[in-house]
């Protein structure tokens, strides 16, 4: 039992390790894509007048409209992937941790298993189960047998033992669930800041141009003001899959954190009945 805490942090700081490395990779690559994107298929020839990308794009092309928006567009473009790539990726570790089937039935099922004292078929459940939830339940479980043939401890000492194992376990378990969080977090705000910046600078460029072309240029006006407008629409689009996507993480998370408490107080209040 001495060493399962220094295997437990190992796993914990190995699992650390890869998602910061699954974080920088997964960067760089959204934003080397948005780069190709833009460069090979938005700015292909055959999206603008005479095949030439100095000249405007066709009339009625997006493709090529994105492509005169600017370099920011690339930039959006890595934001919107990494939405869909970070959450892909949290989606499948809060999976993993919920366990091979439904944590609601799991929790209740071992709380049945509880109450009637058959301690060894609910560690076998949170076996069968797997996942975070199952191991952090397991864990109390196993504190919970070691307590109860432990003569040198009464029954306050032996539920202090088992709230402690719990709290450790999901301390150990349960961060994991919230790292790259932040990341969509974050693109929530990034995403429309850019947007706004693209347009901006965009506007900027239109009107410029429009200063420098001698006779107002209605249509060419337009255009820029379309181009420029792109740029909104794409960080708006990237701040609300964003939102969406994080705040159902968010509940997912909360309610696996509700299931573990759910369990945890079965097994101490179990406990503290049995050992009066």
């Amino acid at each position: 039992m001495a060493n399962a805490p220094k295997t437990s942090t190992a796993k914990k700081e190995k699992s650390n390790s890869s998602s910061n490395i699954f974080a920088s990779l997964a960067i760089i690559i959204c934003f080397a894509i948005g780069a190709l994107v833009y460069v090979y298929v938005m700015g292909d020839p055959s999206n603008f007048i005479d095949e030439n990308p100095e000249n405007q794009p066709k009339p009625g092309n997006y493709y090529g409209m994105v492509y005169k928006a600017g370099v920011v567009i690339p930039v959006l473009l890595g934001l919107f992937l990494m939405v869909f790539v970070f959450s892909i990726e949290r989606y499948i570790v809060i999976s993993r941790a919920s366990g091979t089937g439904n944590v609601g039935n799991f929790v209740r099922k071992i709380q049945s298993l509880i109450g009637v004292g058959n301690l060894d078929s609910a560690i076998a459940e949170c076996d069968k189960q797997k996942g975070s939830v199952a191991n952090v339940i397991k864990s109390g479980l196993l504190k919970y047998k070691d307590v109860s043939v432990n003569p040198n401890l009464d029954t306050g000492q032996s539920v202090l033992a088992i709230q402690k194992e719990i709290e450790e376990a999901t301390a150990l378990e349960m961060p994991m669930l919230e790292k790259n969080l932040t990341v969509i977090a974050t693109l929530v705000s990034i995403g429309t800041l850019t947007g706004l910046l693209g347009t901006v600078t965009g506007m900027i460029r239109a009107f410029s141009a429009l200063a420098t072309g001698g006779a107002p240029d209605s249509a060419a006006l337009a255009n820029g003001i379309s181009e420029a407008l792109i740029c909104t629409a794409t960080g708006i689009a990237t701040s609300t899959f964003a939102i969406v996507f994080y705040n159902i993480f968010t509940s997912k998370i909360d309610n696996l954190t509700y299931s573990i408490d759910e369990a945890g107080f079965s097994i101490i209040q179990t406990y503290a009945a049995t050992h009066k």
